[in-house]
């Protein structure tokens, strides 16, 4: 067993405890939500994944290897809901996010909240593949070892297909003007 303290949950999830799922879903709930968004961008399918991925992890954690990471093996689960829902179904809402701020000024934020959205707009732009990756290891802060955990591939895989998923990016971007 790792010394991943939700391996522990895991196995008392196994034994019944609601108090132990309750945790989890604590935890991760809005990590899975904001990558399902990020790779969706749309906020009532990102709910619906991350309402999926409990449910499954719940009916599932039979499965769960306790030698690995509970954070790879839910990530995956996500990931894999986003990419079923993306490739069944293509939606977008605008990324017109009511933010309250403390930033300086209106121009500053003004400027901030173009970057951003001109920022989603590329990200949507690229392949879903590649924009899971960007999400992942950009947004998500995962490590190229938790990343091949999440896709089941080699790191080697992880760090080649994220480099052609960032030129994409970059490419939109400069076509766009923003880079």
């Amino acid at each position: 067993m790792t010394d991943d303290p939700d391996a522990a949950l895991v196995l008392e999830c196994r034994a019944g405890s609601r108090r132990a799922f309750e945790r989890l879903l604590a935890r991760y709930e809005r990590p899975i939500f904001n990558a399902a968004y990020r790779i969706l961008h749309h906020r009532e399918d990102a709910t619906d994944v991350t309402q999926t991925v409990f449910l499954r992890a719940y009916e599932h954690f039979d499965r769960f290897d306790p030698g690995q990471r509970f954070f790879s093996w839910i990530y995956r689960i996500a990931v894999n809901e986003a990419l079923d829902l993306s490739n069944g179904r293509r939606r977008s809402e605008p990324v017109a996010e009511e933010i309250a701020s403390d930033r300086p000024g209106p121009e500053r934020v003004a400027q901030d909240d173009q970057l951003d959205e001109g920022m989603q707009s590329a990200l949507m732009a690229i392949p879903v593949e590649y924009r899971t990756l960007v999400v992942l290891k950009h947004v998500q802060d995962c490590s190229y070892e938790e990343i091949a955990a999440i896709l089941d591939c080699p790191v080697k895989t992880v760090k080649s297909r994220l480099f052609t998923a960032r030129q994409a990016l970059r490419q939109v971007l400069v076509d766009r003007g923003l880079a």
